[in-house]
């Protein structure tokens, strides 16, 4: 045998071969028949608590910046820094030698035109008592009424000078226009002041301090509601937090403010909490809470159950010869893991939770445990 035979040989064995290890082969499984573990859970109607978030901040219901009405140097600080203040209570004081001394200047001003005056008043009497007896001449006695009107004049404007004078006096000392904490002082002692202008301080109130913030203007009504419908207590709508931490205390609205913002189509909400342990800061960013609740007959699934295609939201139902098929649904509020739904879901139907990464319509399904 030659070269050529044994070759033409060896491929007849090894076609052979190659043949009957295709024929062994296990063949892949269709897809079409293939069984898909998987988890499922029946649709419920059900009622849901839930909090609707809002960016909130904390403010003070009274605050105010003190600025000085005279000018000159700070001559004393009378509290010290974020003391709790009384009103009427005496903070600052500004020079007031340059005041006194105008105001004494005044007082004596004054005392020259009312001693002036009672002279005045003096001779217009006894003219006119001459004119009686016609022993003085009518232009005499007009010329004394013209000079004793004049005086009461001066007189006048010299007592509205002295209430002048007076007020920068009393000015120079600034009081606290209402009981509350005050911050950090900005001047020292000795430190130059201009009325108006300097900022002594702040003063504001803490207790209770209020949260401002913004909601659409569709959600008026509902708030209105909330307004006359929520007091503060254990189980109120209304809470703050920060981060994970909810304040202990809740809330209610203080205010709905006049009118809403034309740029923004939004209106802002004044919520009041109370802060008997200072533990509300004005300024401090909060979340605002408020609670909400869905109808007992809500349709709620977990949302993990729900594919979305083309903007389109489906689950994948049970049907009962173990197969599945996709049905579109219309998704309402996600609460937590779970999410409502608005339509395409009737209780008492089962739907596929887990596995749905594997399905198709019509695939073959073993429920698992």
């Amino acid at each position: 045998m030659n070269f050529r035979s044994e070759y033409l040989v060896f491929l007849s064995v090894a076609f052979l071969l190659s043949s009957c290890a295709a024929k062994n082969a296990p063949r892949p499984a269709d897809p079409r028949t293939e069984v898909v573990p998987v988890t499922v859970t029946q649709v419920m109607s059900t009622a849901a608590t839930y909090h609707e978030v809002f960016p909130g901040m904390i403010t003070a219901l009274n605050e105010t910046e003190l600025r000085p009405q005279v000018s000159g140097y700070v001559t004393g600080i009378y509290f010290k820094d974020g003391d709790r203040v009384v009103k009427g209570q005496r903070l600052y004081s500004i020079d007031q030698e340059v005041y006194k001394a105008n105001y004494n200047q005044a007082i004596a001003n004054l005392q020259v035109l009312e001693a002036n005056l009672v002279k005045t008043r003096q001779d217009a009497n006894r003219y006119h008592a001459l004119l009686l007896h016609d022993a003085i001449a009518k232009q005499q006695v007009d010329y004394a009424d013209a000079a004793l009107q004049a005086a009461k004049k001066e007189v006048a404007a010299a007592k509205a000078n002295v209430a002048s004078v007076h007020s920068n006096v009393r000015f120079s000392n600034i009081y606290a226009p209402f009981t509350g904490t005050i911050g950090i002082s900005q001047v020292k002692t000795g430190t130059a002041v201009v009325a108006g202008q300097t900022i002594l301080n702040t003063v504001s109130t803490n207790n209770p301090l209020a949260v401002d913030f913004t909601v659409d203007q569709s959600e008026i009504y509902h708030f209105e509601q909330l307004q006359h419908e929520n007091t503060p207590g254990k189980d109120s709508v209304f809470t703050i937090a920060f981060g994970d931490d909810v304040y202990p205390e809740s809330g209610k609205i203080f205010m709905i403010d006049r009118a809403v913002d034309p740029q923004t189509g939004t209106i802002k909400v004044r919520l009041i909490f109370p802060n008997k342990h200072d533990m509300l800061k004005p300024g401090m960013n909060a979340t605002v809470r408020v609670k909400q609740s869905t109808p007992a007959n809500s349709t709620m699934i977990p949302f993990k159950a729900v594919t979305e295609m083309l903007g389109e939201f489906f689950v994948y139902i049970v049907n009962g010869n173990s197969t599945v098929s996709q049905r579109k649904i219309h998704l309402g509020r996600q609460i937590g893991d779970n999410v409502i739904i608005e339509s395409g879901l009737q209780p008492g139907e089962k739907i596929v939770v887990d596995g749905i990464q594997n399905l198709h319509e019509g695939a073959l399904i073993k429920v698992g445990s």
